[in-house]
């Protein structure tokens, strides 16, 4: 059996080389799939600077969504790769069977519940009554096809705690792949298909998330038979349930702050003009570009985490954590330099006001100098959730949000503005890095 053998790699390979070999093509997947939405925003900015706005302010929502499957997915990974790591593969199919289920159930409630409250929730972010029905064109699509994206994203979790990361990242690659194909024909019309503006990239995301949703359920119950169609029974689908949002529910508040955050920085930001709102918006896009391997070890880690948790093998598990974290700050300190040198294209790509290209400008000099640092964060939330401790796990996001970064942003913000703003970022990422780190390291050793 393909898993089975999988897993015995994960036990007993050398763990860099195998750590790098389940990573590598997730970052293949991350990087094309976070590429091509990039390549989303720079059509979108084609329109105009409130059109790219408008989309800066749909972020902290839109993620709100997207960080409840992220949890979901946590979940499943961990619970699934434990009990492989186990050799319970029954359990870990029933497990599968119903993450899937779960995950559109409690997505596609949050969707609509955002739906009806719209108004009170861009509102409150500060949109402008101009910018109001821009955002609207632009969520109603994207609530409508909100499930199309769960599915894709939980099955590639199902995928990645079998210790299978290259298909996930082939469907990946073929959702981003097709959003740049279909974001210019939908936003500027081809042929018998209209101009539709913001309305077609948010058509465009729409149509590859239900590519994505037919491939992943033809591998995962016709090629792999990974899982069933259904739960053997309500039984066991309830049992899978509790085990999954008793880790999933954490896992996915814990990437709920980071919109909810996100939410309060760009009401602060919407303070300093629309073009201020634009360039973030940028920004934080250029963030999720810089970021694909802190991201590809984030869904690589666990599975390799988890799996050698069930089999008592805390030497590797905290070996894989440490050189992971080593990695990503070596790389991320060579990106920021990238970054640097790259400003003068970025600038002509995506700020074609003079008051963008000062924010988006202040944004790249600053901001990414704290990438590796946030990175060391998010593989340490990673790896909490893989040894089924999700509460630490929340602990260590509220810190860093709530206690570090928005205070100490706002604080900036107040100060010396914008730029003040940036810089609080990167000190708070250095304070939470190192919390976490030694919180980590302290807590493994009890696990023995």
């Amino acid at each position: 059996m393909a898993s089975a053998q999988a897993s015995k790699a994960i036990l007993n390979a050398p763990v860099g080389s195998k750590l790098w070999s389940m990573t590598w093509p997730v970052i293949f997947g991350v990087a094309t799939l976070i590429s091509f939405n990039f390549v989303d925003t720079f059509f979108i900015s084609l329109i105009g600077t409130e059109e790219l706005a408008a989309v800066g302010f749909t972020f902290p929502v839109s993620f709100t969504v997207i960080s409840l499957t992220i949890g979901l997915g946590i979940g499943t990974s961990a619970v699934m790769a434990r009990k492989l790591g186990g050799d319970d593969h029954e359990g870990a199919r029933s497990v599968g069977s119903s993450a899937l289920y779960l995950a559109a159930a409690l997505v596609g409630t949050l969707a609509f519940i955002f739906f009806l409250l719209t108004d009170f929730i861009f509102t409150s972010l500060g949109a402008t009554d101009s910018l109001m029905p821009l955002i609207k064109d632009y969520m109603y699509i994207w609530y409508a096809g909100a499930v199309l994206l769960v599915t894709p994203m939980v099955g590639n979790s199902i995928l990645r705690a079998s210790g299978d990361t290259k298909t996930p990242s082939f469907i990946m690659g073929v959702g981003g792949l097709l959003n740049a194909v279909l974001d210019p024909i939908f936003i500027f019309g081809l042929g018998p298909i209209p101009a539709m503006g913001i309305k077609g990239a948010a058509l465009a995301s729409v149509v590859s998330w239900s590519i994505g949703f037919s491939l992943i359920i033809y591998l995962l119950v016709g090629r792999k038979k990974l899982i069933d169609w259904i739960p053997a029974s309500m039984q066991s689908f309830m049992e899978s349930s509790r085990q999954l949002l008793k880790i999933g529910i954490p896992a996915a508040g814990a990437n709920m702050l980071t919109p909810i955050s996100a939410g309060v920085l760009t009401s602060v930001v919407a303070n300093h003009g629309t073009a201020a709102v634009a360039a973030f918006g940028v920004g934080i896009r250029l963030e999720s570009l810089a970021s694909v391997v802190i991201l590809a070890l984030s869904m690589s880690l666990p599975p390799f985490i988890s799996q050698n948790f069930g089999a008592n093998k805390m030497g590797r598990v905290r070996e894989a954590y440490r050189k992971s974290l080593i990695f990503i700050l070596a790389l991320q300190f060579f990106i920021y330099l990238a970054l640097l040198a790259l400003l003068p294209l970025l600038l002509a790509a995506f700020a074609r006001d003079v008051e963008v290209a000062q924010v988006l400008a202040w944004f790249v000099a600053i901001m990414p100098l704290g990438y590796g640092l946030q990175g060391c964060i998010i593989l340490t939330n990673s790896s909490f959730n893989a040894l089924h401790l999700p509460m630490q796990a929340l602990m260590v996001s509220i810190v860093r949000l709530f206690v570090m970064y928005v205070p100490i942003s706002i604080l900036g913000n107040w100060l010396y503005g914008l730029q003040g703003m940036f810089v609080g970022g990167v000190i708070a990422n250095l304070l939470t890095a190192i919390i976490a780190y030694n919180w980590f390291m302290r807590r493994s050793h009890k696990g023995e």
